[in-house]
């Protein structure tokens, strides 16, 4: 590309601007609009009790508030292992899940009412008639022919199921009368319960957990609010000791290779005359025990050979680039300076964190309600031959139909939920929509606040006289010329983005589904694509932000903001590698730094191991529950602060090689750069002091 020329007009990001990508703003608008009313439709549609309350036979919700039948209860039909959670006509909706074996012969024939009368209560709501003949109410259906010992869970009754001394029960037994006069083993419970159990192991895991937060909450607050003073001053400090930590890091790696290369040589000289070690790698083979070379001086020497190749390649790396790892380090410190004088910045973060919870909250919650759209289906169910069988039907008008008459026994009881309507047979699209415009919406939201950023520090850098000449309020003024301006460039940039990581997810979805597959090509053909596409939004996550800091500061569009960013950082390509890994090494010994202290001091106080604050500590049920919620918690911290420190590090670069593109150091073309910069560089301001 042409270098960039000076313009005597041009004084840091300009205000003059007009509006950019309008065809894209409208488009977003439009999309937004149409997501609206995908909403709207999925939320009149879509019903979420279909996920959290279960159904009968009949397709009537059980446990909704005011609902006195909470559970719902399967009743078993042929082998007691059938039980299990899906919609079945054997379901029913019941007050209270049962406590007892008992079968309901020996509850009729019991002396005592209360048994039958408390097996009434595991019957269907229209049985009153406790003196009807047992064989006649098993044969309506209207009571099981059993009932044992459940546990509930989820709404849903599941057999209590527990090992005693290694032996297998339900309540108390190891057999039960199945209510047809055989005995049965409770290990026929046990595949249809053995998933519910994991289910009840996890709720009792999840309560033990939520006990642990209700009584360290506010300890976990106190570690989060040290590992955000903790980054505050790292990135304060980073002012005054970049210089340091990255030659220090220098010079451990060095270190690091000399002793290597050290070890290989003594492993190599120890190994001189004993037997089997001359042989060559050649002559040995390819070996499964990896162990088998380290006894051959040809691995040691081959190792001292590489590790003496990457050291002289470093160390004359160094060598060549000292220059531009001591820019990179310098433009390090003026981020730190530019980030003191607009402290707002780092607040900043929360609103963009703000946004993308209200995508992901409005993502989510038209995801339940569109796979909550489709209609309850009942079909005919019977127990003898029938032509109507598993055939919809109606219940209203079923029992006026032929089939009760050509069928007796048929019942019309709820079997899934589906539907055949036109709205029914694209919800699959509607949800591809809608996994889309969270993609893109999200992608915005991070775009709006890189740029908003960008055009904030871009201010700062193109003050002549710092901070003097920068404007009230840089941040705020930055927002609102990219909402007002440049809505349809960030859209533009976000859609490209949203498009590949679209890709993506289907490519992971394809790969799933085949991984029971047996045809080798397809699965080499979808890696390959999963590796291009990874890479490929990889590379465009690069470009848009830059391109973002082009738009930040000249108000063009994306297509020329990106081309302008990429030639300016191809004619400087060894400035930006090098920039790059030296930001990347001093972020992750940030974040090593803060998680790995505020870590260690969670994991001594919460295990009472702090003398001092010993008896300060709560009792735990796991100690670890608050120790990796602040571990994890001070990593998204530190997150937060070092992706506001590397957005005002990439845009001070850009603009310093802009600076020096412009830029000569005349009267007429002074330079824009800190004093400690120009100094570097060995560049003054003729006829000009330094700001």
């Amino acid at each position: 590309g042409t270098p960039q020329k000076y313009d005597p007009t041009f004084k840091g990001p300009i205000y003059d601007r007009g509006c950019t990508d309008v065809i894209c703003c409208v488009l977003l608008v439009i999309t937004i609009v149409g997501y609206v009313v995908v909403g709207v439709v999925a939320w009149t549609h879509g019903d979420p009790r279909k996920v959290i309350y279960p159904t009968d036979s009949r397709g009537q919700f059980c446990g909704q508030q005011g609902t006195p039948n909470e559970y719902v209860l399967r009743r078993p039909r042929g082998r007691v292992s059938r039980l299990h959670v899906s919609s079945s006509p054997n379901q029913i909706c019941v007050s209270k899940c049962p406590d007892r074996y008992l079968t309901y012969l020996s509850a009729y024939n019991s002396r005592t009412p209360s048994e039958l009368e408390y097996y009434r209560h595991f019957c269907v709501p229209e049985f009153k008639n406790l003196q009807k003949a047992p064989i006649k109410v098993l044969k309506d259906k209207e009571c099981p022919a059993m009932i044992i010992p459940s546990t509930p869970l989820a709404r849903r009754c599941f057999p209590a199921i527990r090992a005693k001394k290694g032996v297998i029960m339900v309540g108390n037994e190891t057999t039960y009368d199945d209510g047809h006069g055989r005995r049965r083993n409770v290990t026929e419970l046990l595949e249809g319960a053995k998933k519910a159990n994991v289910v009840l192991e996890t709720r009792q895991l999840a309560m033990k957990i939520f006990e642990d937060y209700t009584v360290s909450w506010y300890w976990i607050i106190i570690g989060l609010v040290i590992a955000m003073v903790a980054s505050l001053i790292f990135i304060v400090l980073l002012r005054f000791l970049a210089g340091i930590m990255v030659w220090v890091m220098i010079v451990m790696v060095i270190l690091v290779l000399g002793y290597g290369i050290f070890h290989c040589y003594m492993e190599y000289a120890k190994l001189k005359g004993e037997a089997g070690s001359d042989v060559s790698l050649k002559d040995l083979g390819f070996q499964t025990d990896l162990r088998v070379y380290l006894h051959l001086r040809q691995t040691w020497l081959a190792f001292m050979i590489i590790l003496c190749i990457v050291e002289v390649v470093i160390i004359l790396l160094l060598i060549f680039l000292r220059k531009r790892i001591l820019i990179a380090i310098a433009l390090i410190r003026e981020a730190s300076r530019a980030i003191g004088h607009i402290m707002m910045s780092l607040l900043f973060p929360l609103c963009t964190f703000f946004l993308l919870c209200l995508c992901i909250a409005y993502w989510a919650s038209t995801a339940v309600f569109l796979s909550t759209s489709n209609e309850a289906v009942y079909k005919v169910f019977n127990e003898t031959a029938c032509q109507f069988s598993g055939q919809t039907c109606k219940p209203e008008t079923f029992n006026t139909s032929n089939v009760t008459k050509l069928c007796p026994d048929a019942q019309c009881l709820f079997a899934f939920y589906g539907g055949e309507t036109a709205y029914h047979k694209y919800l699959i699209i509607l949800q591809f929509f809608n996994v889309f415009m969270f993609f893109w919406l999200a992608n915005f939201v991070i775009a709006l606040g890189q740029v908003t950023l960008a055009g904030a520090f871009a201010s700062y850098y193109w003050a002549f006289k710092k901070p003097d000449d920068m404007p009230a309020f840089p941040l705020f003024s930055a927002f609102g010329r990219a909402l007002r301006y440049h809505t349809g460039s960030l859209a533009f940039g976000s859609l490209i983005l949203a498009i590949v990581q679209v890709i993506r997810v289907t490519l992971e979805y394809l790969d799933h589904r085949l991984k029971a597959a047996d045809n080798k090509f397809a699965k080499f053909l979808l890696s390959c694509l999963k590796c291009c596409f990874w890479c490929l939004e990889k590379f465009i996550k690069f470009l848009n932000r830059n391109a973002y800091i082009m738009i930040a500061v000249y108000g063009t569009n994306f297509c020329t903001s990106a081309r302008n960013a990429f030639f300016l950082l191809m004619r400087n390509i060894i400035r930006v590698a090098v920039l790059d890994k030296v930001t990347d090494f001093l972020f992750f010994l940030g974040k090593l730094l803060i998680v790995g202290s505020v870590g260690i001091l969670a994991f001594f106080f919460f295990t009472q191991r702090i003398k001092l604050v010993q008896d300060t500590a709560p009792p735990l049920n796991y100690y670890w529950v608050p120790i990796l919620t602040v571990i994890v918690g001070s990593y998204l911290i530190a997150h937060g602060f070092f992706s506001v420190y590397g957005m005002c590090v990439d845009t001070l670069f850009l603009c310093f090689l802009e600076d020096l593109e412009r830029n000569d150091g005349s009267a007429e073309k002074p330079y824009f750069m800190s004093p400690n910069l120009k100094k570097l560089l060995k560049k003054t301001n003729k006829g000009q002091p330094d700001a």
